[in-house]
């Protein structure tokens, strides 16, 4: 089955997130971040009861970027 999720690659450490399974890996680069992800999500979907795949997907996923003014700390 195919699925399309979002992955969102930080490039500090290289670390790739799936927010719609809050899953995350991390690599040496942007590519073997997001294969290594890409293995973390298959073996969630082979070990995962349907149940907790389809709550975790369940919710809707907004993916936007924020450009404002915001006060530093």
């Amino acid at each position: 089955m195919t699925r399309r999720l979002t992955a969102i690659i930080e490039r500090e450490g290289y670390v790739a997130l799936c927010p719609e399974i809050d899953a995350a890996s991390q690599g040496s680069s942007a590519a073997e971040a997001r294969g290594n992800l890409v293995e973390a999500l298959a073996l969630f979907f082979d070990a995962a009861p349907s149940e907790e795949t389809d709550r975790r997907l369940g919710g809707e996923l907004h993916v936007t970027r924020i450009e404002e003014r915001l006060p530093r700390r």
